[in-house]
């Protein structure tokens, strides 16, 4: 019998909780498109403050709710949602924090200011993901990442996270889209995200905490590429190129008879090793 792959999709966005953009559109088509394939999916979001609970009928899972995770020595409380894309009989987790992901607006304030704690915000959503599937004992074929928030996670689960045996074969893709460009973190955004298991040396593009060097450290610990904007930051590019590991060129996922569900596909086979 043919091993099933088993897909978890982390993403800063997905439709119809959040407008439709490309990001939102795969995450929303990708992982159903993967399941009615025979994979199996979990996928993982942020619970926005403009997300309404109501409409989309969120409710909280008790049993993976409940953990705090330490962020700049103050205990966050991790609160996992779930809601249903009833449609495409999926569901979705959402990782919620009264600090962190209650405010209405994503990346910025009325000002058009990039929100002063979206470092912190990163290093919850990933470490909280992370932890949630530990929850699950859920064993991922390979964790897919879709925008900046989760850029840290592929670090997390090479270093932080390598001697658990949930993780010890998976293998990481990472999307780039232009969701950030020219934005800085906090400063101190290095030292905030050290966990067991991660050194100074692991983080070194965070000792200048740019959205460029945040995707750098995305790529620096992926094992495959998805390029998933028609153009990328040229020095990103050229940093992808140097770690010589497949990459999916940009294919246009909502133009008529697109072909990325199947590019997408191939490519988890190529680097997964399943088919």
């Amino acid at each position: 019998m043919a091993k099933r792959k088993k897909i978890l999709y982390v993403s800063s966005e997905i439709f119809p909780f959040l407008p439709q953009t490309d990001m939102s559109h795969i995450g929303r088509h990708l992982p159903q498109a993967i399941q009615e394939a025979g994979g199996e999916i979990r996928l993982f979001m942020p619970k926005y403050g403009c997300i309404n609970e109501r409409r989309n009928q969120l409710h909280e899972v008790i049993r993976l709710s409940g953990m705090n995770l330490i962020i700049n020595e103050i205990d966050r409380p991790l609160i996992i949602k779930v809601a249903s894309i009833t449609a495409a009989r999926m569901q979705v987790y959402f990782i919620d924090n009264e600090d962190y992901f209650q405010r209405k607006l994503l990346y910025r304030n009325e000002d058009d200011q990039f929100f002063e704690d979206n470092d912190e915000r990163g290093i919850f959503f990933a470490r909280g993901v992370l932890e949630t599937v530990k929850k699950l004992r859920w064993m991922p074929t390979i964790v897919h990442c879709h925008g900046w928030l989760s850029h840290l996670l592929p670090m997390y689960l090479k270093k932080a996270y390598r001697d658990d045996p949930l993780f010890a074969k998976t293998r990481v893709v990472v999307s780039l889209y232009n969701d950030l460009t020219t934005e800085t973190f906090n400063k101190s955004m290095r030292d905030k995200a050290m966990a067991p298991g991660l050194k100074t040396k692991d983080m070194e593009w965070l000792e200048d905490p740019t959205a460029l060097h945040l995707a750098k450290t995305a790529v620096q610990y992926a094992d495959g590429i998805v390029m998933a904007a028609p153009q990328i930051d040229s020095k990103l590019e050229t940093y992808v190129k140097e770690r010589k590991v497949p990459i999916l060129p940009y294919v246009d996922p909502q133009v008529p008879d697109s072909t990325y569900l199947s590019d997408y596909n191939n490519f988890y086979d190529q680097i997964s090793g399943i088919k």
